[in-house]
């Protein structure tokens, strides 16, 4: 009894410690330690749109909270063009067709009218020193998404971002980095988007984590026509940094995450509950070098595809050789658990670890690994904090 009042004491007294800015909870951990937001400066809480888009540009620090829904759904109007219906549409309504903003559709795909609310493709620039913080369960972004570009040491906490044109392929993105650095998104959750969930662009993303976020897949309008959405998060820039650590993705096909292909990505994934995924979590191509330990995977189709270890990429997956990781990371990695899931391959690239080990604040396990599964769904996402 003695020593459970005593754990519970000593890990009370370090969350009041960490509490590092005021309204932000916490303090950011793996890659992106150091990271301090908006720091001390006296909070804001914005009432209109035009506010809240005033409070994140610009680099003065500010902590921002927000303590109501955000609606940007009709801000910018309608607009009605051509798109195109992509070969993976094989379920009409119920897949997505695609806008052809970024002159993605091919000419083989047949033509098709689309209707969209334009906010949602023109994302709200962050500016340097931020954190932008929910207040219990009522900080939501409706209907546009984040781009943070050449800017550094943002906190994204608490927030839900949703309702991103979720019909239509390149119907926007919730959360866009590049040429970045020192950014911790924690304790969000993103549901309903037409693309990425979060995607990293061929500039370096620099020092990312992202930790105790639901990526909630569910959706009317699926690209892989199973009822998952597939876009989830994609990380291919030139120096991307990533830890991964207790999230919830659930009822997500595909990119969940796609890692590589591009540029060089470092990743670290720990501790997360990927849950009744009809198609593929882990993609990891050339430029991919990521450390997938501790993870729950349950009723997962493709826990991690082939391609992972015949692309290029460079993949602990740590079947066994948990040991390998103590002089690196300070202590053993743990194995993954599968549960009604498919095949997880022995992976044993370890050239990884000093990476991820020299970021510091290394995340520690969730023991047992079968514990997982609960402590991430009772933690991740948002008014849990």
């Amino acid at each position: 009894m003695k020593t459970s009042i005593s754990i519970w004491a000593t890990a009370l007294l370090h969350l009041a410690a960490s509490v590092s800015a005021a309204g932000v909870t916490g303090k950011a951990f793996g890659f992106a330690t150091g990271t301090t937001g908006g720091g001390s400066a006296t909070p804001v809480t914005p009432t209109t749109n035009d506010e809240l888009i005033k409070y994140l540009t610009g680099d003065e620090p500010r902590v921002i909270l927000i303590d109501r829904t955000f609606d940007f759904t009709l801000s910018e109007g309608t607009a009605t063009e051509t798109g195109c219906i992509p070969d993976s549409n094989t379920c009409g309504e119920h897949g997505q067709n695609a806008l052809d903003g970024p002159n993605w559709c091919s000419s083989s795909y047949p033509s098709v009218e689309v209707t969209y609310n334009v906010a949602a493709t023109d994302p709200i620039y962050v500016g340097s020193n931020k954190s932008l913080v929910g207040v219990g369960s009522k900080g939501v972004i409706r209907g546009r998404g984040l781009k943070l570009t050449s800017v550094e040491n943002v906190i994204i906490q608490n927030i839900h971002i949703t309702d991103l044109n979720p019909q239509y392929i390149w119907g926007g993105d919730a959360i866009t980095l590049g040429n970045t650095d020192k950014i911790w998104i924690d304790h969000c959750k993103i549901s309903l988007v037409g693309r990425q969930m979060i995607v990293t662009g061929f500039d370096p993303a620099g020092h990312v984590t992202i930790s105790h976020t639901e990526f909630d897949g569910i959706t009317d309008w699926s690209s892989s026509c199973n009822g998952d959405h597939y876009w989830t998060m994609l990380f291919l820039g030139k120096e991307d940094y990533i830890t991964l650590a207790d999230n919830y993705v659930h009822d997500c096909s595909g990119r969940a995450p796609k890692v590589g292909g591009s540029g060089a990505v470092t990743m670290h994934a720990v501790n997360n509950f990927f849950w009744n995924n009809l198609g593929h979590d882990f993609d990891v191509a050339e430029g991919g070098s990521v450390l997938v330990e501790n993870n729950s995977f349950n009723n997962v189709t493709t826990p991690m595809t082939e391609a992972s270890s015949t692309e290029g990429g460079k993949v602990f997956t740590v079947v066994s050789g948990g040991e390998k990781c103590a002089s690196s990371l300070g202590r053993n990695c743990g194995a993954n658990t599968l549960v009604e899931s498919g095949d997880w391959p022995s992976l044993g690239d370890t050239s990884m670890l000093q990476t991820i080990g020299d970021a510091g604040s290394v995340p520690a396990l969730i023991s047992p690994v079968t514990d997982v599964a609960h402590q991430v769904m009772a933690n991740a996402g948002v008014g849990k904090i």
